[in-house]
């Protein structure tokens, strides 16, 4: 398939530009042999990773074939089912802009490490630094409703059903809970849910942004320091260790460098011999938890969700000691949804990746093409299930 890339403009309410006209990357699949008006799919990244090594991972041409391998490309597989599928990086992701990322003294200051060969951090001047996060939840919510904007002005005005992994679940969340009219349907790939998490307290406006959280109208008024700093780092090793086959491991590095020409030339133990890192944005998220789920009673009946993890995540199901912020649980985010158009798969022997593992990558592709469809997968339409490595769905009771 031919991707159509787009540049969608979007006047910015991130801090460290705003009101500035940037331009948000998209890449469109227009669905095979369909007739009529296909129905529009959007999908978006996570906390790290960008979107085209997470949903249009492309693989060299593999065992003797003369075409690259396109079957781990979830984007690529559902518009083979007469799908018209987006994908979009966020501000800081990808090949989005990077506001008050370019510099390395911006870097999370317990990651500089990663940079001190390439392209070296010693110089780095503390009162230079842009010491906040870079985005924020009403910043993300506002990119996501430019491009659902974009998407349906070329879609007979479709709502747009939504794909999210991991960290996505933030953004894509809580704007169906605000814009019910936009959003067909939800199918979350290991959402990250944190049943006591950020919000106003104030329920006469549950979304709007806590007390004393920084949102300055000028990118000279940098914002006194949250998180500190706009960007995380990941270093090759720590993307690849979660990856088990190794080469599918540098196809996905190759990828997210492809998306980064600056973070590609950063890392590494050799001066002048780069390995690359993976730069992703610092956001300030809130609105998202068990208080906010209930909004309007939108979530599994104006919206039906359907919910996918493994058992073996660590990342999207984390101890109640973390605390209110860093406490998740997919299981909670299920529980807390008020409809009943509502269904949870938890699958035996995944992980946060499971988009990187053969036959996990299949068996997730074809979840997602039958929820979209019948809105059923496997045969079942609501409740919580576990699938064991057979295939062999069970009812949680």
């Amino acid at each position: 398939m031919i991707p159509v890339d787009h540049k969608v403009k979007h006047k910015s309410t991130i801090p460290a530009n705003f009101g500035t006209e940037i331009e948000l990357f998209v890449r469109e699949y227009k669905a095979a042999g369909s007739g009529g008006t296909p129905k529009p799919v959007l999908m978006l990244h996570g906390r790290s990773v960008p979107a085209l090594p997470g949903f249009d991972l492309v693989r060299p041409a593999q065992g003797g074939s003369p075409h690259p391998d396109t079957s781990y490309s979830w984007a690529q597989t559902l518009a083979g089912k007469g799908y018209d599928v987006y994908i979009m990086d966020l501000q800081g992701s990808g090949l989005s802009p990077r506001p008050e990322m370019h510099d390395p003294c911006n870097a999370n200051p317990a990651q500089r490490g990663l940079l001190k060969t390439n392209p070296g951090t010693e110089d780095c001047d503390p009162e230079a630094n842009y010491a906040a996060q870079l985005g924020n939840s009403k910043s993300e919510w506002g990119e996501l409703g430019t491009v659902v904007k974009f998407i349906r002005g070329r879609s007979a005005n479709e709502k747009v059903a939504f794909i999210g992994w991991s960290a996505a679940a933030f953004v894509m969340g809580p704007y169906a809970l605000q814009k019910p009219g936009d959003v067909a349907s939800m199918f979350l790939l290991a959402p990250m849910f944190p049943p006591n998490g950020r919000w106003s307290t104030n329920t006469s406006a549950p979304f709007a942004p806590p007390p004393g959280t920084p949102l300055p109208t000028k990118p000279e008024s940098k914002p006194p320091a949250v998180f500190g700093f706009p960007m995380n780092l990941t270093s090759k090793a720590g993307l690849q260790a979660g990856i088990t086959d190794k080469e599918l491991a540098d196809d996905v590095w190759q990828a997210i460098m492809n998306c980064d020409s600056i973070g590609q030339k950063w890392g590494g133990s050799t001066p002048g011999a780069p390995e690359g890192v993976m730069r992703w944005r610092n956001s300030f998220w809130w609105g998202w938890n068990t208080n906010t789920l209930p909004h309007d009673s939108t979530l599994g009946s104006t919206v039906p969700v359907c919910i996918v993890y493994g058992d073996q995540d660590k990342t999207a199901n984390t101890p109640q000691e973390m605390g209110p912020v860093l406490h998740f649980s997919v299981p909670k985010l299920y529980e807390g949804i008020p409809g009943a158009d509502k269904l949870m798969l938890r699958v035996e022997g995944w992980d946060h990746n499971p988009v990187w593992e053969r036959k996990a990558n299949q068996t997730l592709q074809h979840m997602s093409w039958k929820w979209l469809k019948d809105k059923k997968v496997y045969g079942v339409e609501s409740g919580s299930w576990v699938m064991d490595s057979d295939g062999v769905l069970a009812e949680v009771e």
